[in-house]
């Protein structure tokens, strides 16, 4: 009976484990006073980052602009939105897209393969890393990204089964 117990206990440890094909590296920022808040407590969240040099940065402005129309639909959803800085990008961003400033913006872009002065990356809401281009996208293309994870198509699925 033991025996059995483990071998469902793993079996159901790996499927879970199974889904998410690429995980996202970690990383932190400031939180609340002196906490700090983890990219694994975002989890059940899609997440976008966005990295560049600065908030001066032509490819990170441009971003944000074809961010903007489908911001409201993406914060539905339950989207985060956080901004790796690699230099000079200690202020806030001005927007009217609320970022997260990640703490050591450089070492988030190094950790995510972002090597040149612009990165966009996705993560699904089981923390898979869906998509990493060093082009600034449409806006609907990172909805897109979002609403084609693999959580939402197993849920669809769920329905007509």
């Amino acid at each position: 009976m033991r025996k059995l117990i483990l071998t469902f206990t793993l079996a159901v440890a790996i499927a879970a484990q199974a889904n998410v094909v690429r995980s996202a590296p970690e990383f932190s920022w400031a939180g609340v006073g002196t906490s700090k808040r983890t990219l694994r407590s975002l989890r059940g969240q899609p997440v976008v980052i966005v990295f560049a040099e600065s908030p001066k940065n032509g490819a990170f402005r441009k971003q944000l602009k074809w961010l903007q129309p489908v911001y409201h639909e993406l914060a539905a959803k339950g989207a985060i939105f956080i901004a790796a800085f690699r230099a000079g990008g200690e202020g806030a961003v001005k927007s009217d897209i609320p970022f997260i400033v990640a703490s050591n913006g450089s070492g988030v872009a190094s950790a995510y393969g972002v090597t040149g002065d612009f990165g966009l990356a996705v993560i699904g809401r089981d923390g898979n890393l869906d998509y990493v281009t060093d082009k600034a996208q449409a806006g609907e293309r990172v909805r897109d990204v979002i609403m084609n994870n693999y959580e939402p198509q197993v849920e669809g699925r769920k329905q007509y089964k």
